[in-house]
């Protein structure tokens, strides 16, 4: 697999119908080499989807994810049912040594992030020697004890300050400019001007996560542009044509 693509893996059993459940795919965390360098593993990451129940106080067991309970309650050693890998809207500009990147997550949109990162600034392969550009890391949750990988992406922005940013927007623990609460694009539009002539400069921007994200962040950028008198669609267009906007949302 590369970087940025994904694998399925399909629960056991059946649905109301009677058909076999389908795969649900997963964002892969790891680089190709796997976090043990061996190239024989890969690393996802699965958040546990419950659903409480206000009227019961309690997780209410018909609405819990059936595939990420499944995963999440498996132990090592055991079997399970997988597809792919698959997915090319993520992939880095591996040629590039240069390149800008500007990463953009929700929650467990993150994964594929922690790979580039990872072949990029801590695995010592070609990759690691040849990259030299920097790269911008935009992450929304909730709160900072939702902080997936935090301290990976710590010690890498003290060890590479110069080319590696991390932007953190807490919902419920943050204000925007308005006083509401921090959300992704309120976090991003901080930085407009300067994620706006990066992408005029070439740089790739990537979005990865809940895709009610993406409505907030084009809204977002709509504004921005027309504040500087920039015909947004068109703006956009052009990225698309560059091929430096890449979506994968869910």
């Amino acid at each position: 697999f590369w970087e940025g693509q994904s694998y399925g893996v399909v629960p056991p059993g059946t649905r109301e119908d009677g058909t076999p459940h389908a795969a649900r795919l997963y964002s892969i965390a790891s680089t190709r080499y796997g976090d043990d360098m061996t190239g024989k593993t890969a690393s996802l990451c699965v958040r546990r989807a419950n659903y409480y129940c206000p009227e019961l106080q309690a997780d209410d067991p018909t609405k819990k994810g059936i595939c990420s309970n499944y995963i999440c309650d498996t132990k090592p050693g055991d079997e399970i049912k997988m597809t792919g890998p698959v997915g090319k809207m993520l992939l880095a500009e591996e040629g590039d040594s240069e390149a800008e990147y500007i990463m953009v997550g929700t929650g467990t949109g993150v994964a594929p992030y922690r790979g580039f990162l990872r072949r990029l600034f801590i695995e010592r392969t070609p990759a690691n020697e040849f990259y030299v550009g920097k790269v911008w890391l935009f992450l929304g949750m909730a709160n900072s004890d939702a902080q997936l990988y935090h301290d990976e992406f710590q010690l890498l922005r003290e060890a590479r300050p110069h080319q590696f940013r991390l932007e953190y927007a807490l919902s419920r623990e943050e204000t925007n400019k308005a006083g509401e609460k921090m959300y992704i694009q309120d976090k991003m539009e901080e930085h407009a001007d300067e994620i706006m002539e990066k992408l005029e400069n070439g740089a790739h921007i990537y979005f990865c996560g809940l895709k009610s994200m993406m409505p907030g962040i084009e809204d977002m950028f709509r504004r921005v542009a027309d504040s500087k008198g920039i015909e947004h669609d068109d703006w956009i267009r052009n990225l698309k044509t560059k091929n430096q906007w890449h979506v994968e949302v869910y």
